[in-house]
């Protein structure tokens, strides 16, 4: 029987044993549940978006990967020229704003929300920086102008959020 060739991880998309995975949950877990503590609700956006959207308006200042089907029509005009390009978020902002957007008439604000997913960055990977990685985020959106108080609300509840974490004390 021939030797297959050696399997290799493919660089910055980490996948976590599972005693990692474990941890990966308590971490989520406990951001999540000091979140909600203080009134955020948690939500999930799709993982892909308008390139266009992505690029600030054709200005792409961040690596992106696009998505392309394998098989798509090829009578379809090409993607790049109908403006259906899509592309997989860098962070969780872009999305948020349009979820905002899109669910105005259907939220109440100010809107207090948390997010904790992946995001993926087309950059070469570095030590400590991954293309593929968990954000957690929170925010507080209001429908015109928003008192100071709430930003000085999200850095406390970051501060609790990060103090709760079930980490080993660091010694220097």
């Amino acid at each position: 029987m021939p030797k297959s060739p050696p399997v290799r991880p493919l660089s910055g998309f980490p996948e976590l044993l599972p005693e990692q995975r474990v941890v990966e949950r308590a971490v989520i877990s406990s951001l999540s549940r000091t979140f909600e503590l203080h009134g955020f609700a948690n939500i999930e956006t799709r993982v892909v978006e308008p390139l266009d959207r992505l690029a600030k308006g054709g200005e792409v200042d961040k690596e992106i990967y696009v998505l392309r089907r394998l098989h798509a029509d090829e009578s379809a005009t090409s993607m790049a020229t109908t403006g259906d390009t899509l592309g997989m978020h860098f962070d969780l902002t872009v999305p948020f704003a349009r979820y905002v957007l899109e669910n105005a008439g259907r939220l109440e604000f100010p809107f207090r929300r948390f997010q904790i997913q992946p995001a993926w960055r087309g950059e070469r990977p570095q030590e400590g920086r991954y293309r593929q990685f968990t954000q957690a985020d929170i925010d507080i959106v209001g429908r015109d102008e928003l008192p100071f108080h709430h930003d000085v609300e999200v850095v406390r509840v970051m501060v609790e959020a990060l103090g709760a974490l079930p980490l080993p004390p660091l010694s220097f």
